[in-house]
């Protein structure tokens, strides 16, 4: 793959090395969105394939959508429930021990602001980067060039236009920060039932 959709450079994606690897992500991503639901083990094989992972540890719900799959670096105890899309024409980078709701979105691609550029099929790509134990609520937006930091929570239906630091409850559209996680927010397992 050429390289200037890595970058915050500009490229057309209309090229014939760039459709035929969409296109064999597209095939893959067939078979494991149409898999029996009891077929655990072949939609896990299937989608370890696509994806950039050694991680045997995580949980796709179909579901699922991606334009490559090669680009979407995933780590331990990861969770993503249904109708998850990641556009990865530039890297996703998912931590360990983070979960997404329903319907999240992650966009790593960006198209020219003038409207003849754009016709033309200008476009560039921005990587994203969720940390560790980033939990995104349902129908969350993450737009390209975005970094969310470590243990922070992003509310549903949020937009993240700008970079979330590390341990705090951010939502809303466009995104911004709420508060910041505490030792208040521990749950008082004391009061809870039995496991």
């Amino acid at each position: 793959m050429d390289n200037k959709n890595l970058t915050n450079q500009y490229y057309r994606e209309s090229g014939k090395e760039l459709f035929e690897k969409r296109l064999h992500a597209k095939m893959q991503l067939k078979k494991f969105n149409d898999a029996e639901p009891k077929s655990f083990k072949e939609r896990q094989i299937i989608i370890k394939n696509l994806l950039n992972t050694k991680s045997n540890r995580f949980f796709i719900d179909p579901p699922f959508y991606c334009d490559y799959g090669f680009n979407i670096s995933i780590d331990d105890n990861f969770f993503a429930n249904y109708n998850c899309t990641l556009l990865d024409a530039a890297p996703i980078t998912i931590g360990k021990n983070v979960l997404f709701g329903p319907n999240v979105s992650l966009f790593t691609s960006t198209h020219a602001i003038h409207p003849e550029d754009r016709a033309k099929g200008w476009q560039c790509s921005k990587p994203i980067n969720i940390a560790d134990n980033v939990w995104l609520g349902g129908n969350v937006i993450v737009n390209p060039g975005i970094e969310i930091g470590e243990n922070s929570i992003i509310g549903s239906g949020s937009v993240v236009t700008k970079n979330i630091p590390a341990n705090v409850i951010a939502a809303g559209n466009p995104c911004q920060i709420i508060r910041p996680i505490t030792e208040a927010d521990r749950l008082d397992l004391t009061k809870a039932g039995s496991e």
